[in-house]
């Protein structure tokens, strides 16, 4: 089975985020690497502060959009990034911490506001050699 890792792809007018790992809670976190690797480069963003994120939701699929959207109000609402992120099941949901720091524009040097998950290409699943696979298209 591949290590876990993340993916950008590209989509005709916005951009396709992809996390694979050994399990479905390990590609919802590649995918939350890809989401804050649309708006700068990972490296740059120091895991100095954590959040808690708790969600529900019974269908992996829309689980995954509710995931990714309360990252994005939590980037918003804290003017954070987030680099680092671990998460654990929950009877209907998960349990998340991300780690990350305040938006420092001169430093971090953000090229894109993502405004939303979309259901486009959504997709989360296990493939045959047993990796889990979260993706979908964001609007930036």
């Amino acid at each position: 089975m591949p290590d876990a890792h993340w993916e950008l792809y590209s989509h005709p007018s916005d951009i396709g985020i992809r996390g694979l790992g050994p399990t479905r809670e390990a590609a919802f976190a590649q995918a939350a690497m890809a989401l804050t690797a649309v708006i700068t480069e990972l490296q740059k963003v120091e895991p100095s502060q954590t959040v808690d994120i708790e969600c529900r939701e019974e269908d992996d699929e829309l689980l995954f959009i509710n995931w990714l959207s309360a990252l994005l109000y939590e980037m918003d609402t804290r003017g954070m990034l987030f680099s680092r992120f671990e998460i654990e099941p929950i009877e209907g949901g998960i349990r998340a911490r991300a780690w990350g720091e305040p938006v420092d524009v001169a430093r971090h040097e953000p090229a894109v506001e993502v405004k939303a998950a979309t259901y486009a290409d959504l997709k989360v699943e296990r493939t045959s050699d047993g990796t889990w696979v979260a993706q979908c298209i964001v609007d930036v």
